[in-house]
């Protein structure tokens, strides 16, 4: 390659690296749809409510496919008491927004209590957990950020493929996830 057509083709790349913001985001989202929607209270959007955890239910709000891969929010509804192991995600941040009940959230050293309307943020590669504590339901709306594969490990569980994994697996399976 001659001297002139590097220096052309690297002054191309540095233009194209340096598009502006709205311009690199409208290529990003050609394959969104280019309309909002609604998901109903009590429904999931794509009517497929996932139960991974006993009586839990995974109501979908925005999935990974809906953002191009941006996003993963859900509500979770509980009826008795517990949460997640603690652990860490290493790609995606997560963040809770309880709707009902209240709920213990950890992030790093530092335990939340949270009732309705409380918003908690858990930035990615800092270990965390929640719990819902009291009597009564529970409900939460959590998201991750980015998508990551969340949403298909909750499907895995919903669908029984670890229900008779050793720790092992379980943890493999896990790291599969990105967490």
């Amino acid at each position: 390659m001659k001297r002139n057509e590097f220096l052309s083709w690297s002054f191309l790349a540095a233009m194209v690296v340096a598009l502006p913001g709205r311009v690199k985001a409208a290529l990003r989202s050609i394959r969104r749809d280019d309309k909002g929607f609604k998901v109903d209270a009590g429904t999931d959007r794509y009517d497929n409510i996932l139960k991974p955890f006993g009586g839990d239910q995974f109501f979908c709000k925005v999935a990974g496919r809906d953002s191009d891969g941006d996003s993963y929010i859900y509500e979770s509804t509980r009826n008795t008491e517990g949460g997640p192991l603690l652990h860490v995600h290493y790609e995606q941040d997560e963040w809770w927004y309880v709707l009902e009940g209240d709920y213990l959230i950890k992030v790093g050293d530092t335990v939340y209590e949270a009732k309705p309307g409380d918003f908690v943020y858990g930035p990615r590669v800092v270990p965390h957990t929640f719990s819902k504590v009291g009597n009564g339901p529970g409900r939460v709306l959590i998201g991750f950020h980015p998508a990551g594969r969340m949403e298909e490990y909750f499907t895995k569980l919903s669908n029984g493929e670890a229900r008779n994994f050793t720790d092992e697996q379980r943890e493999a399976m896990r790291r599969e996830h990105g967490f």
